[in-house]
């Protein structure tokens, strides 16, 4: 990155992206036949680990891919329950035991990343 008078110029850099509503909000929905189908993906983090509950992998072209989630993505709600102060487990159970998700989701890499310095026990990308 170039430094002009003590700043730096981010646009340079080819990971910028002034595009900024690839970071909103947005709501999707994932329908399973049965309860016990696969979600598509994994998710990391919780309360326990002071972060929200980012997923972690996607599995491709399963449902979860086509919906556009993706890796980074926090899910900040699911079916109205608040998953910002949610602990892992119980984030877990309510994901697997609903065949309709409605899910407000962000793409959050930065808040991504920091779960890697705070998650530090087994359940760490375990598949929701």
């Amino acid at each position: 990155m170039k430094r002009s008078g003590g700043i730096v110029n981010r646009s340079n850099h080819p990971a910028y992206s002034n595009n900024l509503d690839q970071f909103a909000m947005r709501t999707v929905t994932l329908v399973r036949e049965k309860a016990s189908d696969p979600l598509g993906f994994n998710i990391r983090g919780g309360m326990e680990h002071f972060c929200g509950i980012y997923l972690s992998k996607v599995t491709p072209n399963m449902e979860a891919e086509r919906l556009g989630l993706k890796e980074s993505d926090q899910i900040l709600s699911v079916n109205g329950i608040d998953f910002e102060d949610i602990e892992h487990n119980k984030a877990v159970k309510i994901l697997k035991s609903n065949t309709q998700i409605q899910m407000k989701v962000r793409f959050f890499p930065y808040g991504y990343k920091k779960t890697y310095d705070k998650v530090q026990n087994a359940n760490v990308g375990t598949p929701a």
